[in-house]
């Protein structure tokens, strides 16, 4: 991308009052849905305020878009979405030498989710019950991991894959050292 960062967020006012009103929120709604103080978003949009970034993630996350389809002035189904190795958000406190890449787009979330696993050497990741219905697609990549889910334990190693329900309390766990693992959640 070639263009100027100062001429990217030039545009981010009048791109995130258009995109609200494409989806017909009012500044309440958006304030609701992303935690954002109404009066704060009516300034970002009025380009009087910049927002943080923690801002502008729950901005994303409220109008289900990712930050590219916010700040791109016309957008366009074909073009490639690119998320750079280091750009990727982790979640690191779900568990014991945990580490998890979230693949997947923002809007995406709670539907149809994607992670790269990451486990140090008798690594865990613990997870409480997902809603009713959900399921858990595993594979792992290089090492040996544990799944539990609910009563049911298996051991796969590199090439296998699980699927499992995720409504009942399932654990991950590195056996024989790191691990690594690509895992697909999709609620019912």
């Amino acid at each position: 991308m070639t263009e100027n960062a100062d001429d990217i967020l030039a545009r981010l006012p009048a791109r995130l009052k258009e995109v609200r009103r494409e989806q017909g929120l009012s500044l309440d709604a958006v304030a609701r849905l992303s935690g954002v103080s109404r009066s704060m978003v009516s300034q970002i949009e009025r380009g009087e305020s910049s927002p943080t970034i923690a801002t502008l993630w729950n901005l994303t996350q409220a109008l289900k878009v990712d930050f590219a389809g916010l700040l791109d002035a016309s957008p366009d189904d074909a073009r490639i979405e690119l998320l750079r190795g280091r750009d990727v958000p982790t979640i690191d406190n779900r568990g014991e030498a945990c580490r998890l890449r979230i693949l997947s787009p923002p809007e995406e979330a709670g539907k149809h989710e994607v992670y790269e696993v990451l486990l140090g050497a008798s690594g865990v990741l613990d997870s409480q019950p997902h809603q009713r219905g959900a399921r858990e697609h595993l594979t792992v990549i290089d090492g040996v991991i544990e799944v539990t889910s609910g009563e049911s334990v298996e051991t796969l190693r590199a090439g296998d894959t699980a699927r499992y329900p995720a409504d009942l309390p399932h654990t991950l766990r590195a056996l024989e050292g790191a691990a690594r693992a690509f895992l697909v959640v999709q609620d019912a």
